[in-house]
């Protein structure tokens, strides 16, 4: 063979000439289409290699020990899209990994068609925590900061397979207080201001009666209102007037002006998920702490894409978020509410009777002082039963959990609120805001911990209003007993869990009682 052949980068096929061509040295520099040290199989170019005829090569022959990964029907890698994990197989397990609050993990298998709900009975079951509908399973995009509740009739495994391959995203199974309150507390959640009021017939309507009737449709009333905006591109802000209808989300281009000429269309709502934005200020420079997202589905990574928004507080957050979820899933959402209702009475064995939320409208005042308990009908005797009952409380000084005087400074008796689910220990205030939001900023959700500032004191830390206020519980000792007080000593308790009991059942000094406690399951 010539020089010419061998410059040309032309070899001897392996089954043909046996041996490979040695490197042709020259005088000149070699040229840059030069090939060397990769053979030619012309078998593969003119015909294909039929089964029967043996390959040439030096190895042995050696199974494949992961033959699943050169099928194209099962490999994970051949049949799932750019960017991410394929759309789920019927009849095939799929692995679902959940991690908790305290970062915990446990991998489940489930099929195709499991939805969130019954993901979180699994896991109920599983970590043997109190049953009820407030157990939510959330998706969330730490590299983006983002994170939403799943609907109950959402499919796990079409979440998970959206997502990007790598990425850090993850489930998490904590408690959603607020994922139901869209239906027990409407009207306080749509303020009058952000409802539209350009509907002439329904001027003479009662507010709630108003967002009653656009729940019961399954519909979403036209929210409105000051939104900042940040620009595609940029790391500026801007605010606009944002309108939220039935054919999608716009803002106006002139103030406040509705004229479909300064309307601009925003984003398709059914295309997207929304999401909650946390610390918007390290990661988008929002203006505010009250951030939100509209993710399209197209979106799988990175921040290109997002459409960022900012509120001015939370309840306009709020109110946006139950818009959205009303505009894209309607009668869907009151129906999961239905079903978890139904449920619960169907298990009454298993529903925690002594923090169960119910309606004050539900209650009645009983007297218990006979040998029968009685219904108080009177008003008047209704008051002086409760001023009453009060003052028992006050000059109670023993209690269930409480020990005589000489155990008063028992490790047992100081330490038996460390056994309740809603004693967090000591952790920081900042901590405790977010525990609380991120399980629902719900009037009567809180927790209790260590003070940081006194270190023999505690501080019950409760929502109202969608803000979280703290309360300050101080040591007494009166005539060598041990108690407990938020109000300088006119209540006291024999230790925290009277303290909650007590505030369970009455408000006392609190805006609100005591509803849903804050806590964490390890799985």
């Amino acid at each position: 063979m010539d020089g010419g052949a061998q410059q040309s980068g032309v070899r001897d096929p392996p089954g043909m000439g046996g041996v490979e061509q040695e490197e042709d040295v020259g005088e000149g520099p070699p040229t840059t289409d030069l090939r060397r040290s990769q053979p030619l199989f012309i078998h593969s170019i003119s015909r294909p290699l039929s089964e029967e005829e043996p390959r040439a090569s030096s190895l042995p022959n050696i199974p494949n020990p992961f033959p699943e990964l050169c099928s194209p029907s099962n490999s994970p890698i051949l049949s799932s899209p750019p960017g991410g994990q394929g759309p789920p197989r019927e009849g095939v397990c799929h692995l679902v990994k959940v991690f908790s609050e305290d970062g915990s993990c446990r991998s489940l298998e489930v099929s195709a068609g499991t939805t969130a709900r019954q993901l979180c009975e699994m896991l109920v079951q599983r970590t043997h925590a109190l049953h009820d509908h407030s157990w939510a399973l959330v998706e969330l995009h730490q590299h983006l900061a983002l994170e939403r509740c799943l609907e109950d009739h959402e499919s796990v495994v079409e979440v998970q397979s959206a997502w990007p391959l790598g990425a850090d995203s993850r489930f998490v199974f904590r408690k959603n207080f607020a994922k139901y309150e869209l239906f027990k507390s409407n009207a306080s959640l749509f303020p009058e201001v952000m409802v539209s009021s350009c509907l002439e017939a329904n001027k003479s309507m009662a507010h709630s009666e108003l967002i009653q009737n656009f729940l019961n449709s399954g519909s979403c009333p036209e929210v409105q209102g000051f939104l900042q905006l940040r620009e595609a591109g940029r790391k500026v802000w801007k605010r606009f007037y944002f309108s939220l209808r039935r054919s999608g989300l716009y803002y106006s281009t002139k103030g406040t002006s509705k004229d479909p000429r300064h309307l601009q269309y925003f984003a398709d709502l059914t295309e997207s998920n929304i999401y909650y934005v946390t610390q918007g200020k390290k990661h988008y420079g929002t203006p505010t702490e009250f951030g939100f997202c509209i993710k399209p589905y197209k979106v799988r990574s990175g921040v290109k894409g997002l459409k960022l928004l900012c509120s001015e507080d939370e309840q306009s957050r709020t109110c946006w978020m139950a818009a959205f979820r009303l505009f894209k899933y309607g009668m869907q959402l009151y129906r999961n509410y239905q079903q978890a209702q139904a449920r619960l009475s169907q298990h009454p064995w298993i529903t925690p009777t002594p923090l169960q939320s119910v309606s004050d409208s539900a209650l009645v005042a009983m007297d218990f002082s006979g040998c029968t308990g009685r219904v108080i009908e009177n008003p008047s005797e209704v008051l002086t039963a409760a001023l009453e009952e009060a003052q028992a409380w006050r000059k109670k000084t023993t209690h269930r959990y409480s020990l005589p005087a000489a155990c008063q400074s028992s490790p047992l008796s100081t330490a038996i609120h460390r056994t309740q689910p809603w004693f967090h220990g000591r952790i920081s205030r900042e901590d405790t805001q977010q525990l609380i939001g991120r399980q629902g900023l719900v009037d009567g959700v809180f927790l209790v911990r260590e003070s940081q500032r006194n270190p023999k004191g505690f501080v019950l830390s409760l929502c109202h209003l969608q803000k979280v206020k703290h309360y300050l519980i101080l040591p007494s000792e009166e005539e060598g007993r041990l108690y407990f007080t938020m109000d300088d000593g006119q209540t006291r308790f024999a230790d925290l869990i009277q303290l909650v009991e007590f505030h369970q059942i009455n408000r006392g000094i609190l805006p609100c009682k005591l509803r849903h406690y804050c806590t964490c399951v390890a799985l």
